[in-house]
């Protein structure tokens, strides 16, 4: 059991070498509830996701993955994140204060997976257009993300350039370099 959230954030791992262990009802429902429980301007809960965990929803969202995403096949669950403008506050300066709320929420999917011991990686290399098309998302929605979920596989599986990032070392920048106190210098 953890004790605090760095804990979490410490064990958070996002390896590409997920089983194809299929994933039970509790363990889905748990991700869903993570996501529902995030913050949102005015509480508008801009987010959608499209959960994929059967055999034909997963292979309608892996026709839209990149070759460089081919090691996310054997998830057994990829979640689809996607919102559009008008579900959330509208800033007169042109912010998109959606995508930071869809960003907000697939944090505590990522960290509700974590606390489950599953690898739960965000990818960006897949087309939106194919997920559009495969599962009739109207075209006012904006499909962000692709997460690929599942227990941790076996990285001897990959191929070897996925297993030498799935097993480099987690390297963070100096807090130097992204954290300014009281003057951006």
């Amino acid at each position: 059991m953890f004790t605090s959230l760095i804990d979490i954030l410490n064990k958070r791992k996002a390896s590409r070498a997920i089983s194809s262990e299929k994933l039970n009802d509790e363990i889905i429902n748990k991700l869903m509830s993570a996501a529902q429980l995030s913050a949102s301007c005015f509480n508008n809960q801009p987010w959608r996701f499209l959960f994929l965990t059967e055999p034909a929803a997963l292979e309608k969202g892996r026709k839209a993955l990149s070759d460089g995403n081919s090691w996310a096949k054997t998830a057994p669950l990829l979640i689809v994140g996607f919102s559009k403008p008008d579900l959330d506050c509208q800033n007169r300066d042109g912010r998109k204060y959606y995508l930071f709320d869809l960003g907000m929420a697939v944090q505590l999917i990522l960290l509700q997976a974590t606390e489950l011991n599953l690898v739960a990686r965000p990818m960006s290399g897949f087309s939106p257009q194919v997920i559009k098309d495969e599962f009739q998302i109207p075209a006012e929605f904006e499909v962000y993300v692709m997460i690929a979920v599942g227990y941790e596989g076996d990285v001897s599986q990959l191929d070897e350039e996925s297993q030498q990032k799935s097993l480099a070392p987690r390297t963070r920048n100096p807090l130097t370099e992204n954290f300014f106190l009281n003057i951006f210098e």
